[in-house]
């Protein structure tokens, strides 16, 4: 799974049947701490995810086309499979110590 915020829209006025009522998503791939990270990518949008939500993306063929598009064997390569409310990471440990920050 890809970590991402959704940047912008993908307009098409014109994409196959299966996609019709999906909306694609321009993401950007983010690291836990909200760095940007990678290229932009494109996705269909399954959780109804809007500009400036942190998504989850799954980047895997059949995963993705069940998520987007409720069925198997559309040919998807990446679909939006959630919204992330926030992210909780464990403080970091000292080096060598075990004690905790």
């Amino acid at each position: 799974m890809i970590l991402a915020r959704v940047v912008g829209n993908v307009v098409a006025t014109q994409k196959n049947e299966r996609y019709a009522n999906a909306r694609v998503m321009l993401c950007q791939p983010v690291s836990l701490e909200g760095e940007e990270i990678g290229a932009t990518m494109i996705a269909l949008d399954s959780v109804d995810s809007g500009v400036g939500d942190t998504v989850l993306i799954v980047q895997e063929g059949w995963g993705a086309s069940t998520a987007a598009t409720k069925e198997a064997g559309a040919a998807i390569d990446s679909a939006i499979i959630g919204v992330v409310d926030y992210i909780d990471l464990l403080p970091a440990e000292k080096a060598g110590t075990g004690e905790r920050r």
